[in-house]
């Protein structure tokens, strides 16, 4: 079972964590990651400088589930009795139930540390293919019971949540067994995976065979393939891959009306609207998504990280602009205000060698005494290249160049790589936050490249102001990056967290800095979401995001599709 090796309530494995140790010195625990069984001697100061948070002030988590805590199911005797002689596999196990009644936002994990639990599903099942799904569909739709599609558990959009209102019983379909490659179509590139893969597995499986997707969310080790589908995802390197409406093929997906896919698998239709594009980003209110044709490409023979010094942000943001333009933006190329500079370089493991931190300091002293640049003003942007290895040194040299004509300097290869594998460990750290009252978040958005230094500057600015004014005794982390480049514009993150010492409702005041946050980012010209999807978090703001009379359109297909409200979760509408 997954649980077994995945936190309850927190993020990611169960042997990998962020602690402070008796020392006062940071380290990460596990074997999975680069920085697992390392001391991080910066980042105590780091973290009690930028919140005013005191190691001797701790809040832990509730470490077992109480499954008193959890209401007893509300089952439907005739589904189960029907769905029990399929022999498909079920549970009423409290544990079972609430691991997928909830995703990762904040008020999610902060309410499952205390211990509170409030509508789960009643009941999980586990298909293991495509006919199992039909099924179980076929008998919620008998029986009247509400089935919620359940992947890899990693939303941030209040998706999973089961509706407190939902009366009849929840089912959680959770597609974790259908987790294979169906076959790989070397001659046309594409392979058929069944939509419970996770990212790393789905990889792991084509690198053994010679292929990739190259589609690397940064929740890739959890997340699945048909999660990517639901909600329109993007990878870090979908400057050569594409984002996932780019790489899908063909998609199977079962509806209370039947089951929809085209009819042939080639590359591009003109056929009227295109129904993939209801099955994208439909966030699982239509059915579940149980085969996916998609995209595959030989692995690259060549890979090469990278990074650039900027004077400031603003030189980085034309920077990426100017790459934008010329369109030779590299896999991956994202943009670190100084906020994370600092805060990265607080993540960096202690160093054995004297020669190395030698290095470093050298480094440091070139880069804020010869070349002037200060310190609290610096931004890093880090790069990958991927592909055949003539082309990527060509690649490096032109993008190089692009930087130096604003004031960017290279800062090595182990900079680059090293803010590509902290992409993995860094959600692990809001659950060192929370342990000592400190709580946060990430969201991000698309925005046109005219509004990238507005939208980076005023969201930042209200999330401080807003904090001061609900009553925030500390002084914010404020931070954004840009992480993905387009023609038209770019997506940036935006990371907050305080400390919340003294304050009587902690999730609200967060959840009132986040509100605020978001109507800053649409004022500005940003898009509700760029790849996280709606969700319950987000809906009120759709209507407005996509028209009224848009909004019509996705309701009158969800109302042929599934009358009966099968799927209601009710994200989305």
């Amino acid at each position: 079972m997954v649980q077994e090796i995945m936190k309850w309530n927190g993020w990611g494995y169960s042997d990998s964590r962020f602690f402070f140790n008796k020392k006062g010195q940071a380290e990460f625990t596990g074997k999975r990651y680069r920085l697992s069984g390392l001391l991080i001697p910066g980042l105590k100061d780091w973290f009690e400088s930028t919140f005013g948070a005191n190691l001797q002030h701790k809040t832990p988590a509730t470490a077992i589930l109480n499954s008193s805590a959890v209401l007893p199911p509300t089952l439907n005797d005739a589904f189960v009795e029907e769905l029990k002689s399929t022999g498909i596999p079920i549970s009423f196990e409290a544990e079972d139930r609430v691991f997928r009644g909830h995703g990762h936002c904040l008020h999610e994990i902060f309410a499952l540390r205390e211990g509170k639990v409030g509508r789960v599903p009643d009941m999980v099942v586990w298909p293991s293919c495509h006919n199992d799904v039909v099924k179980i569909v076929e008998l919620a739709c008998k029986h009247n019971v509400c089935l919620i599609p359940y992947g890899g558990g990693t939303s941030v959009s209040s998706a999973l949540e089961c509706p407190p209102e939902e009366s009849r019983s929840i089912v959680s379909l959770d597609t974790s067994q259908m987790n294979q490659i169906l076959w790989i179509d070397e001659k046309n590139l594409t392979a058929r995976v069944e939509a419970g893969i996770v990212g790393q597995d789905l990889e792991r499986l084509l690198n053994e065979s010679g292929y990739c997707t190259g589609h690397e969310p940064d929740s890739m080790e959890f997340s699945s393939l048909g999660g990517w589908v639901a909600t329109r995802a993007s990878g870090m390197k979908k400057n050569i891959y594409g984002n996932i409406e780019d790489l899908v093929v063909h998609v199977k997906m079962v509806t209370p009306r039947g089951v929809i896919e085209k009819s042939c698998q080639g590359p591009r239709m003109s056929t009227g609207p295109d129904v993939h594009h209801f099955i994208m980003g439909s966030e699982g209110t239509l059915g579940v998504v149980t085969e996916v044709t998609m995209k595959i490409r030989p692995m690259p023979e060549y890979q090469k990280y990278g990074s650039v010094v900027f004077p400031n942000f603003e030189q980085g943001v034309a920077c990426l602009r100017e790459v934008a333009k010329q369109r030779c933006a590299p896999a991956s190329i994202r943009l670190m205000d100084n906020e994370q500079f600092k805060f990265g370089h607080a993540l960096k493991p202690q160093v054995s060698s004297i020669f190395t931190s030698f290095l470093d300091g050298l480094k440091k002293f070139y880069i804020t005494k010869f070349k002037g640049f200060d310190p609290n003003h610096l931004c890093v942007a880090t790069l990958l290249f991927e592909g055949n290895r003539e082309k990527v040194l060509q690649h490096e040299k032109q993008v190089y160049d692009i930087a130096a004509k604003f004031g960017g300097l290279a800062a090595g290869e182990d900079n680059g790589q090293r803010g590509y594998m902290l992409t993995f460990v860094i959600a692990y750290l809001r659950d060192l936050g929370m342990d000592y009252y400190v709580i946060g978040e990430s969201f991000e958005t698309s925005v046109p490249w005219d509004r990238v230094l507005d939208i980076c500057r005023n969201v930042k600015a209200r999330i401080v102001q807003e904090c001061k004014d609900k009553g925030v005794q500390f002084p914010p982390l404020s931070t954004c990056r840009v992480t993905q480049t387009y023609d038209a514009g770019a997506c940036v993150y935006f990371y907050f967290a305080f400390n919340y010492r003294g304050l009587g409702d902690p999730v609200h005041v967060y959840e009132q800095v986040e509100h605020a946050a978001r109507e800053e980012i649409l004022a500005n010209g940003g898009s509700l979401s760029h790849h996280h999807g709606v969700g319950k978090l987000r809906k009120q703001w759709m209507r407005d995001t996509v028209s009224d009379v848009g909004m019509g359109m996705i309701k009158s297909v969800k109302d042929y599709v599934d009358p009966n409200n099968i799927f209601g979760n009710r994200n989305l509408l």
